[in-house]
């Protein structure tokens, strides 16, 4: 993810941080459009971080009280698709900052809603919902992942198909999972907090390889998870 108007480069958390608030999509609420592509053997993503307050004092919605540290804060910055990040830039007087932020606030809240991050009643019914995430990871992990034996054919398509189920399905079931987990810690037992937050790890070091770029091996999924509230 990069701003291609701007001059500001955002540490690597910052990035991080809102792609978890997006979810993957577009931030204004009339396109949400996917920013992780497939197109014919490529995997693409379009994702533009568009500075809310220009990072120059001449740029769209400037304000040369704002520091510039402040103009690559998480607060200044939106996730939008290329299309949209132009409009804003080039139509300033119609998307001004007071908008660009409630779209930002708007789909924060319609994506935690739709990853139903909320307090259950109990373990139980934290699970049932828990479950239906690590199973979806797990299906797809199986027939397209590194272990399948697919990985020996060369001109197999699975590896494609396996990055583009990473960005498009996994990243943000993983993040759906820390959502429900971290509404419903205070039910965690002792024994599972480290389970938690080595999957917490996890998640991180497979953003920062998929939406950073960064060459590390991403820690292990801790198969513990997948008896996470159970009794």
């Amino acid at each position: 993810m990069k701003c291609t108007k701007g001059r500001v480069n955002p540490n690597a958390h910052t990035k991080l941080k809102l792609f978890a608030d997006s979810g993957g999509y577009c931030q204004n609420p009339n396109c949400n459009e996917n920013l992780f592509l497939s197109i014919g053997k490529s995997e693409i993503h379009i994702a533009e971080m568009a500075h809310i307050i220009s990072d120059s004092d001449t740029g769209p919605r400037s304000d040369k009280d704002l520091s510039k540290d402040k103009r690559s804060t998480f607060s200044n910055l939106i996730l939008l698709c290329p299309t949209c990040h132009t409009k804003i830039d080039k139509a300033e007087k119609e998307f001004p900052e007071k908008i660009i932020i409630q779209w930002k606030n708007n789909h924060s809240e319609r994506i935690k809603n739709l990853f139903k991050i909320r307090e259950y009643d109990n373990r139980f019914e934290t699970r049932k919902n828990v479950v239906k995430i690590l199973n979806e990871n797990k299906t797809i992990f199986k027939t397209y992942g590194p272990l399948t034996e697919e990985r020996f054919n060369p001109e197999s398509n699975v590896p494609k198909i396996w990055l583009s189920k990473i960005r498009q399905i996994i990243l943000p079931n993983n993040r759906k999972l820390l959502g429900i987990i971290d509404g419903n810690y205070s039910k965690l037992k002792e024994f599972e907090i480290e389970t938690v937050e080595l999957f917490r790890q996890h998640v991180l070091d497979l953003e920062d390889r998929h939406i950073n770029n960064v060459e590390i091996n991403a820690t292990q999924f801790p198969k513990e998870l997948n008896n996470i509230f159970k009794d």
